[in-house]
């Protein structure tokens, strides 16, 4: 049932969370007792903060409360942001990861560590080992980013930069054709 429900909640919950200027990055929907709680993780290209949070929370409350008869009971509503832990599995994903570091761990060989470019509609560029590589999302089993307590090399971003821009010109004369 709660699966059912989540379904049946999604495109109300998309369009609240659109209308607040966000990506609606999953929703998960759990029996708590007599209650549903009503678990929605929301993201952007410039992050999430407590205060946007909070906005997209009421936002969803109120279209959930506008549609009752969908949840047809009690809910706790927990709106979130997504954590550092959070696979990168869309392409969105990996280009909110632009510049930091991911371990991606392939559907075939051994993980490694790469500091991710452009992410393109198939793969992301990433520089491993000072090469870049085309990955495509395809072939990557799991990518996660990684915790810097650093900043990253200047020269890894510089040479993440060049590339970027170059791959920001191809698609602008795809587009145009």
């Amino acid at each position: 049932m709660p699966n059912e429900l989540a379904s049946r909640l999604e495109p109300i919950v998309a369009a609240a969370v659109t209308t607040a200027g966000f990506d609606l990055d999953s929703l998960e929907v759990q029996q708590a007792g007599r209650r549903q709680l009503v678990k929605v993780v929301v993201d952007s290209d410039d992050g999430v903060g407590l205060d946007e949070v909070a906005e997209v929370s009421r936002t969803v409350s109120a279209a959930l409360d506008e549609n009752e008869h969908v949840l047809a009971s009690a809910y706790t509503l927990e709106v979130t942001s997504p954590g550092l832990d959070r696979p990168l599995t869309q392409q969105r994903h990996w280009r909110r990861a632009r510049f930091r570091l991911v371990k991606i761990t392939p559907v075939e060989g051994a993980a490694y560590l790469g500091r991710v470019g452009h992410a393109g509609e198939k793969s992301a560029r990433v520089l491993v080992d000072g090469r870049i590589k085309d990955v495509s999302y395809q072939s990557v089993a799991k990518a996660v980013v990684e915790v810097e307590f650093k900043q990253p090399p200047a020269e890894e971003l510089k040479t993440l930069t060049e590339d970027g821009a170059a791959e920001d010109d191809k698609d602008k004369k795809e587009e145009s054709k």
